[in-house]
């Protein structure tokens, strides 16, 4: 099995039960303007992690970093080029990819 394929499946399975914990809504201002998106949990057991008194009760938070396939060009070490604007990821894209994704809800402002 390919370790960057297991990894992802790990990832990914990290990911939707950490947006479960927040029932797969987000705010419009977890969305960065350059097509990323983060949230955190307040409590680590929401997860299904089991408690430990040593340990005590933390946070976590999830940041996404979404990009597209060549953005490699701007970060190899020979022959660094700039990423295209046209090529780059806005904050719609990734509303977008959320929404097809995991049939998420962004909200627009936090709910009191």
């Amino acid at each position: 099995m390919n370790d960057k394929t297991d990894r992802c499946a790990r990832f990914r399975r990290q990911q939707e039960s950490g947006l479960k914990v927040k029932e797969f809504e987000l705010l419009k201002k977890n969305f960065s303007a350059t097509g990323n998106f983060g949230f955190g949990i307040s409590e680590h057991i929401d997860l299904g992690i089991k408690y430990d008194p040593s340990t005590g009760i933390y946070g976590m938070d999830f940041y996404v970093v979404l990009e597209r396939p060549g953005y490699r060009v701007a970060r190899r070490r020979k022959q660094q080029k700039k990423i295209g604007k046209q090529h780059k990821l806005t904050k719609a894209d990734a509303m977008k990819w959320f929404q097809s994704t995991f049939e998420g809800v962004i909200l627009n402002k936090a709910i009191a």
